[in-house]
């Protein structure tokens, strides 16, 4: 399952900054927060709850083409939230946090993370490389009854930044996203307080695509954050950025609504409200997952500290609505 990443480990260790990554494996049983599946909601109906939740479609009967059988097969609307994509926010390139601090990285030179304070303007900056994992822990562990709605395979590392020419450098990002021009005004970030009440008390506001909540702008899709307010803030930032990023690419897709109850679809513009994160390090946020944009306020406490406790992993939670059929 993870087995190449101990291979690269034997090849590349000698020549990466194995004295400065730091981390810890998952423990599935222990470290999710399992009752962030909920709500479960059958033909539209909430029959367990739990936290905020998007519309659900309703309806008793769902149809839905199966290969390879010919036809639609008859079903019910399902949904849930399922844990699908670890994520690690770092200063060491090619520093695994979620992989228990493991360095596998060529001794070729990358841009190391950075948190610098301006003593001129007082503001504060930051910069931080990203590790994407594949991690289909529901389907592994066969919690629900039927697969087809579960995201399956198995774990794997499926994008580092630190391979990624645009990530470090902001004028190259805009290439993939040149609307981010647009929003870089006063008023288009004024319209981001809105998206943080929404995301704090309840959903963040999906047509305010530009806006991380409470967090910052999403734009651009890189690992620069030019208004950094503390770790948390920042490192929750990157990671919506990093999911914006990897939607503008093709590489992540659309399951809730009425268009996903049959196949995924693709979700150029990330709908925020399909995910939820959870933080998996330093400290296991066990008992709740967060809305993205969410503020950092309520929860941030002892949640990072010198050292060890500078760098981060995340749990990336997605809404999945689906059609639950007899097959």
């Amino acid at each position: 399952m993870i087995r190449w990443f101990f291979v690269c480990w034997l090849f590349f260790s000698s020549g990466s900054q194995a004295g400065t990554c730091v981390g810890k494996f998952i423990n599935p049983l222990t470290d999710i927060c399992w009752k962030c599946v909920f709500p479960l909601r059958v033909l539209g109906i909430e029959v367990i709850k739990g936290g905020p939740d998007p519309k659900s479609p309703g309806g008793p009967i769902c149809w839905c083409y199966r290969p390879p059988i010919p036809g639609k097969l008859p079903g019910i609307p399902i949904s849930f939230w399922e844990p699908v994509r670890l994520v690690d926010v770092t200063r060491t390139p090619y520093c695994l946090v979620n992989l228990g601090g493991i360095s596998v990285g060529p001794g070729r030179a990358v841009s190391m993370g950075t948190s610098t304070r301006n003593t001129e303007d007082t503001t504060h900056s930051s910069f931080y490389h990203v590790h994407w994992y594949v991690y289909p822990v529901l389907y592994w562990l066969e919690v629900l009854m039927d697969f087809l709605c579960l995201d399956a395979g198995s774990m794997d590392l499926a994008y580092i930044t630190e391979l990624d020419p645009f990530w470090a450098d902001d004028e190259k990002s805009a290439l993939l996203n040149p609307e981010g021009i647009l929003f870089g005004n006063p008023i288009a970030q004024a319209a981001c307080a809105a998206d943080c009440v929404a995301a704090s008390t309840h959903l963040p506001f999906d047509f305010l695509f530009w806006c991380g909540g409470c967090h910052g702008s999403l734009y651009p899709f890189g690992g620069n954050v030019t208004e950094h307010q503390n770790p948390l803030q920042a490192s929750t930032l990157i990671v919506m950025r990093m999911m914006a990023k990897l939607h503008r690419e093709g590489l992540l897709w659309g399951y809730t609504g009425f268009e996903g109850l049959c196949q995924k679809y693709p979700m150029p513009l990330m709908r925020k409200s399909q995910y939820r994160l959870q933080m998996t390090y330093p400290i296991p946020q066990t008992n709740t997952c967060l809305p993205l944009g969410h503020t950092d306020v309520t929860w941030h406490g002892g949640k990072h500290y010198p050292y060890k406790g500078e760098d981060f992993g995340y749990l990336v939670w997605r809404k999945r609505d689906c059609c639950l059929c007899a097959m």
